[in-house]
């Protein structure tokens, strides 16, 4: 089923005559003789906190407390290019490239303007320090990102304000399933790399569906349950080539694409298109590719009813 997704996507997705580089800007890009982000950070860490009471994190049916902590303890690294989310900014522009594609045929937006999301409304669940949010901002949409651990969201807003195109993105400390119950609708739901993270994969992807418009887009990537991906996104990348700390992933947690296909529909949501994520260790880069025997990413639209 899943194989009859793959689409060419990476020749597409590359076709606009503006570089998704064009989004992406250094981490201390506005002032280059500011204190480290880390630095900035602490200044914020002992003040009081709505979520102090659960060890820094909002909770939910869906969601890992163990994940959640991991994610905690190293969240200052987040604009590290070097630090323990290096794979995440390497690989970024290739997430960008396959968003932009999708989204702007979905939309009918034009990838080669300098805006393409304008007027699109997208929450990046998950989001982490911001990497995503950040360019998709530049790219003209209203933003949204979520994560359920604070020090995350803190360490988004500090880096969000270093310009003032990114400083309008709306972060907040809380999870998809509490959006759901404020109602939130967006035109675009993107989670990059976090349902092999949660507990419950079902109910996180209902969650994104219900944040999602009617005929609306959700795109998700993550990690195939495959040897391959074994292999490499756990022995090679966390043990040998120390890519990421020790216990990063469970490889029992990853989903075989055809599992996210019907997980999806189940959420109400066709998939459309999906592809591949492959690494060139030649060159340092991510290509995407109709191998999506590891890293894949999977572009969908929430069904009319």
């Amino acid at each position: 089923m899943a194989s009859k997704l793959v689409r060419h996507s990476h020749l597409r997705a590359l076709s606009s005559s503006i570089s998704i580089n064009n989004y992406i800007r250094s981490p201390h890009f506005s002032n280059p003789n500011r204190a480290p982000l880390s630095f900035s950070y602490r200044l914020f860490s002992n003040a009081s906190s709505s979520s102090s009471s659960t060890g820094g994190f909002q909770r939910s049916s869906s969601l890992k407390d163990l994940e959640l902590a991991k994610f905690a303890s190293i969240a200052e690294t987040w604009w590290d290019s070097e630090g323990p989310f290096k794979p995440l900014h390497v690989m970024n522009p290739t997430r960008l490239a396959f968003i932009r594609s999708t989204l702007c045929r979905h939309f009918g937006k034009d990838p080669n303007s300098a805006r393409p999301f304008e007027g699109l409304k997208i929450v990046d669940v998950g989001c982490g320090g911001g990497i995503l949010s950040e360019p998709l901002a530049r790219m003209g949409a209203t933003v949204t990102g979520v994560d359920a651990v604070e020090k995350n969201i803190k360490i988004a807003r500090i880096h969000a304000d270093l310009d003032p195109v990114t400083s309008t993105i709306e972060y907040c400390c809380t999870t998809a399933e509490k959006l759901v119950e404020e109602e939130r609708k967006f035109d675009a739901v993107i989670a990059l790399e976090v349902i092999e993270h949660v507990a419950n994969p079902a109910e996180f992807c209902k969650s994104l569906a219900a944040l999602t418009v009617p005929d609306g887009a959700t795109i998700i990537s993550t990690i195939n349950r495959s040897m391959r991906s074994y292999a490499t996104a756990i022995v090679a990348a966390e043990y040998l080539l120390h890519w990421l700390p020790k216990g990063t992933h469970e490889w029992s947690s990853f989903l075989t694409p055809e599992e996210l296909v019907l997980i999806l529909q189940r959420a109400n949501i066709t998939v459309r298109e999906m592809a591949g994520f492959v690494y060139n260790p030649l060159t340092g880069r991510w290509s995407l590719s109709d191998d999506i025997s590891v890293n894949f990413i999977a572009f969908g639209t929430k069904n009319c009813q």
